[in-house]
């Protein structure tokens, strides 16, 4: 879907055709699209497809009059499991005239624009309009780090009551997330200061600032991450250890129950074969027996710290 959008009267408006200085956005794009932009609007067919490409990286570069600048953004999808956080790669090209922004799947941080929740934005400013796109990125790392804190929280407490295998598997599942968050911030944070070195795109001295607080916020972000990743790690070790001695507990408690079970059995079975000369044969006698028997080996077991 190709959708043309402009900043006008300070709003984002969708607009029918394409302008100068507007905003054009590509959301998985069918092959007919995909070749109206290479053929009709000119686009570098290499950075259309690599724009579309789910295992690209974040990088810059430049071909004739159109730079590409690829970034890793957030994403999350709620699934039966629960929430899954990935990332995705936006592929954003500027030429002369206009912004382009091409993405296999809708990305929030994009919609945001388009629903005009961005105040102060431009289309008409390209760059400008860039250094905010990325700035709402790093912005959006900081939002779903925040969440993945929080629902970790959660999940460690549901353990402390019950130690279940999908607790464990959903914190596993996070700590893939902060492991996907963390890549692409690093490869997102090289990207930045390419940009900010101003040889691939030109900058001007507030650009300078806002890229200046793009690269602040991909630090924190990349900070938070790891944290939050050894924290998890931690909790993860530190009940895995929890569950296997658990485990051992059980065991020795069955074990205990095993041998209490035994001697009644191997009484009744000295005294059920066809042996003369036994003690006291009568019914009453091996009863008494073996629950003196129990008694004494459960206190043993009790003092061994068994039972």
């Amino acid at each position: 879907m190709i959708s043309y959008w402009k900043t006008i009267e300070g709003k984002m408006t969708a607009v029918d055709a394409m302008e100068r200085g507007c905003w054009v956005d590509v959301v998985n794009p069918t092959p007919d699209e995909v070749a109206y932009l290479v053929d009709t609007l000119h686009l570098d067919e290499g950075f259309v497809r690599s724009s579309l490409d789910e295992e690209e990286t974040s990088r810059i570069e430049t071909e004739d009059d159109q730079t590409l600048i690829i970034i890793d953004a957030p994403s999350m999808r709620r699934e039966e499991e629960g929430i899954i956080y990935s990332t995705l790669p936006i592929g954003i090209i500027l030429t002369e005239e206009q912004i382009y922004t091409i993405c296999s799947e809708e990305a929030p941080v994009l919609k945001d624009f388009s629903e005009g929740l961005v105040k102060n934005c431009k289309t008409q400013q390209k760059t400008r309009f860039l250094l905010t796109i990325l700035l709402r990125v790093a912005t959006r790392f900081h939002q779903y780090l925040k969440q993945i804190d929080k629902i970790s929280g959660f999940i460690e407490r549901q353990l402390h009551r019950s130690m279940k295998n999908k607790e464990l598997i959903q914190l596993l599942d996070l700590q893939k997330s902060l492991v996907y968050f963390s890549t692409s911030l690093k490869a997102d944070e090289i990207t930045m200061e390419k940009i900010y070195r101003g040889r691939t795109i030109k900058l001007y001295e507030e650009d300078q600032d806002l890229l200046e607080d793009v690269l602040i916020e991909i630090k924190q972000a990349i900070e938070m991450s790891n944290i939050y990743s050894n924290i998890l790690t931690g909790t993860m070790d530190a009940f895995a250890s929890v569950i296997s001695n658990n485990l051992n507990i059980v065991m020795k408690v069955l074990t205990s129950i095993t041998i209490l079970m035994a001697i009644p059995t191997m009484i009744s079975g000295f005294y059920g074969m066809n042996v003369s000369d036994m003690p006291l044969p009568q019914f009453g006698f091996p009863l008494l027996l073996s629950v003196v028997a129990i008694a004494v080996a459960a206190f043993i077991l009790h003092k061994k710290d068994m039972l």
